[in-house]
């Protein structure tokens, strides 16, 4: 049985930098819609807009896949897409089980993305007794204690963990001691790993505290900015409220 527990990304061998990297599933979303309206070829102006990046960095990006475009039409569509999976190991079938399966791990389960993107969910793991034979997105749960078996039938390599923090680095540890070399990791813990594996944190608290802070930011600049305006107001004289004048009282404040 083929696992792909060999396979290793080709990115690290060509020298493609990390940020690059991290950009290319970026690309492949907007190229995957454009593929779904039938659209051929695209600008690099376009596409880094649909991406939400600049075209200067876009086009940089492409260069280290060996993809420069032609003058006055843009990038085939259908050519970037097969090249840019092909790049990020997406054109063949990535193993994958879920250990957790409490409500997020429920959620990602039931999750429609993973198999039109090169993955296949190939079990859900849970320590709870009581969740054993439970279907969940129409996998059966599997009980913790079968995880080394599990990934040694299903040839898995990588691993995402939905448990609480407190049992996080435990099955961290079991996943990579059965061959496991890529973690998705949703715990609220930071992971210690050895060299060679690869993890990615997922963490919603810090997202939305880090849109908190530019939430404050921008309230603090709304606030200066409207104390700027009253600062060049013109200056106001106060007059005493009783005085009368020839047609009856006079304004208590008048601008000087």
């Amino acid at each position: 049985m083929a696992t792909g527990r060999t396979h290793r990304p080709a990115t690290r061998s060509r020298g493609i930098p990390e940020a690059t990297v991290a950009r290319l599933p970026l690309y492949l979303r907007a190229l995957t819609g454009l593929s779904e309206r039938s659209v051929p070829t695209v600008s690099s102006e376009e596409l880094a807009a649909a991406a939400g990046v600049n075209s200067a960095k876009l086009r940089k990006d492409f260069s280290y896949l060996g993809s420069y475009g032609t003058r006055g039409v843009g990038y085939d569509v259908e050519y970037l897409v097969y090249q840019i999976s092909r790049e990020l190991g997406l054109t063949q079938d990535w193993p994958v089980v879920i250990v957790g399966i409490g409500n997020l791990g429920a959620a990602l389960a039931n999750y429609g993305g993973f198999a039109s993107r090169g993955f296949r969910v190939a079990a859900l793991i849970d320590a709870d007794p009581a969740m054993a034979g439970t279907p969940v997105a129409g996998i059966a749960v599997q009980h913790s204690d079968e995880l080394e078996k599990i990934i040694s039938d299903n040839g898995v390599s990588i691993g995402v963990i939905s448990t609480p923090a407190g049992a996080a680095q435990q099955v961290c540890d079991r996943l990579v001691a059965a061959g496991v070399t890529s973690i998705l990791n949703f715990a609220p813990t930071v992971l210690s790993v050895p060299d060679g594996v690869d993890v990615r944190k997922v963490d919603l608290s810090i997202e939305l505290q880090i849109l908190a802070f530019h939430e404050q930011r921008k309230a603090g600049e709304e606030a200066a900015g409207n104390n700027a305006e009253q600062a060049d107001a013109p200056p106001l004289r106060a007059t005493p409220a009783s005085r009368k004048g020839p047609d009856g009282d006079v304004p208590a404040v008048m601008p000087a």
